[in-house]
């Protein structure tokens, strides 16, 4: 089980690291990260609107939740009890965001360029601070 603070230690190495492959020009690799750093930011809030002491990490800790072990933007959002605001109040971030999901590490070398991975790095931190 990951404990809810380091889930959101986590989402900000995520986005650290996120940063320092975008300034060498790593834009795949950045774009990536950001979108874990959201998933995890999204798991540290299920467990706070839960009251749950951290989020199950394994395959025995998710046999009762399954519709919990997920990589999906969307329903993590909707499982946090925060979709609402985010929509409304952060929906240009969002809909940056909601463009990740973890099979795009099979993209070719050079689909995300600079600017998209800048974009994708304001946004999720926009979202970090909102979460």
């Amino acid at each position: 089980m990951l404990q809810k603070d380091q889930l959101q230690e986590l989402s900000q190495l995520k986005l650290k690291d996120a940063k320092t492959l975008l300034t060498n020009n790593s834009y795949d690799s950045s774009f990536y990260l950001c979108g874990y750093a959201i998933e995890l930011a999204l798991k540290a809030r299920i467990c706070i609107t839960l009251q749950w002491d951290g989020y199950p990490s394994t395959r025995k800790e998710f046999q009762n939740f399954n519709s919990f072990k997920t990589h999906d933007l969307e329903i993590l959002l909707r499982l946090s009890g925060i979709e609402k605001k985010i929509v409304m109040d952060y929906i240009l971030e969002w809909s940056e965001v909601i463009n990740w999901n973890p099979e795009i590490r099979y993209d070719p070398p050079g689909t995300i360029d600079k600017e998209k991975a800048q974009m994708m790095i304001n946004s999720t931190q926009t979202i970090l601070e909102a979460i």
